[in-house]
């Protein structure tokens, strides 16, 4: 089709005003503003007028375990003075999905993400609202590298897991007691997860050190002796159990059932789409505190034949309750190991920990236990959704 002269001019101007009168919200930390950040404000503006919620201090505090590096004072006025933005604000609201009630306020025609920063909660707060959401790749200025505020795509390939029942049993002193098992599930590293939070952090990150980033070819469980020795060198003072680097490089949820020594001695694994979509759907994490540096866990210990056997009995309940797709079981099994921590290694339960399980979490969800010894995430077994939240998704 061809126009008449200055026909193509007039349908392009009157384009860019209907795309003016449209408004466009993006949330997130933006802390060390950087060119990605501007990209991204520039494309998000071809929507319409940019408004941009930028997170609590506070609030990131709890989700991210430290404080950025620029007050939400100094961020809402940097972000404030791009030449793409209309408006920034600090978020009225808390957790993952802070801008919930800002969305409310603006009425949004457009909430725009990037595509690493997508979750399905966000997708169901615009549908909430009615507000459509655009999903853009990560595409720096021409002539600029990418840069990204997260951890680098590399390192973003390695999973995390999680031990959802059985904790302790990978640690010889305690299954030469008597033998039973760890449940964990190898997750996608959907999100920047929390260092010293009980997710094998450090072991991933020799694995990044290993590999490049990389999950190595091969039989997973090979990999993870070779993990497992290069993060317990000989005359380490403390060995990390198997249960963190079999964790993070076998796929699904895994039964790791240990006798009094440091490699499990019999595995069962669930690697089924449809055992890690349950699993995946009725999993929530909630921050907590990070567990402080030079904290020590073994201050005090009761290891008796009983203890240990109910703990080995958690996990067995855990198991049962994730091939039976049962999320009472699940709930229960992960809430018995918790209390047993309590039991067998008082200081691996702080007391605020345990007034806040037992306070929000065990009296209102099929059960729930902790990431970690002293703090990270409480992860909860629900069929109902939890505001707030995070997501998980394991990994097949």
């Amino acid at each position: 089709m061809t126009f008449p002269s200055g026909c193509k001019q007039l349908i392009t101007s009157f384009s860019a005003n209907l795309m003016s009168d449209k408004k466009v919200l993006v949330s997130g930390c933006y802390d060390l503003l950087h060119a990605g950040h501007i990209a991204f404000f520039k494309t998000a503006s071809q929507y319409g007028k940019l408004y941009v919620s930028l997170g609590q201090d506070e609030n990131l505090l709890q989700l991210k375990g430290k404080k950025p590096y620029f007050t939400q004072e100094e961020r809402v006025y940097m972000v404030g003075a791009v030449k793409y933005v209309t408006e920034a604000f600090v978020s009225s609201g808390m957790g993952m999905l802070d801008f919930e009630e800002d969305m409310k306020r603006i009425k949004p025609d457009y909430f725009v993400v990037n595509s690493d920063g997508f979750t399905e909660g966000k997708k169901r707060i615009c549908e909430e609202n009615n507000v459509e959401l655009i999903v853009l790749e990560r595409i720096p200025e021409e002539g600029l590298p990418a840069r990204s505020s997260s951890q680098s795509k590399k390192d973003l390939k390695f999973p995390y897991r999680l031990c959802l029942a059985g904790g302790w049993m990978d640690q010889p002193w305690v299954s030469e007691i008597h033998s039973g098992p760890c449940v964990v599930a190898q997750i996608w590293p959907d999100y920047d997860f929390n260092d010293r939070s009980g997710m094998a952090t450090s072991s991933r990150k020799i694995a990044v050190e290993l590999w490049g980033g990389k999950i190595p070819e091969g039989d997973p469980v090979r990999n993870a002796q070779l993990l497992f020795g290069a993060e317990n060198p000989p005359g380490s003072e403390y060995v990390s159990g198997s249960q963190d680097q079999l964790g993070i490089l076998m796929p699904g949820v895994n039964r790791l059932n240990y006798d009094g020594k440091y490699w499990p001695c019999h595995i069962e694994s669930a690697v089924d789409a449809d055992t890690c979509d349950w699993l995946s759907r009725v999993l929530y994490l909630i921050p907590l505190a990070p567990r402080p540096e030079g904290y020590n866990p073994l201050i005090e210990k009761h290891l008796t034949v009983e203890n240990v056997k109910e703990l080995g009995d958690s996990g067995d309940l855990c198991w049962q309750g994730i091939v039976e797709k049962d999320v009472q079981k699940l709930g229960e099994g992960m809430k018995q190991t918790f209390l047993l921590w309590k039991k067998m290694l008082p200081f691996t339960v702080p007391d605020w920990v345990s007034e806040e399980m037992e306070t929000n979490w065990f009296p209102n969800y099929p059960g729930a236990i902790t990431s970690g010894s002293g703090g990270g995430y409480v992860i909860v077994a629900s069929q109902t959704e939890i505001p707030g939240a995070l997501k998980i998704k394991v990994k097949c």
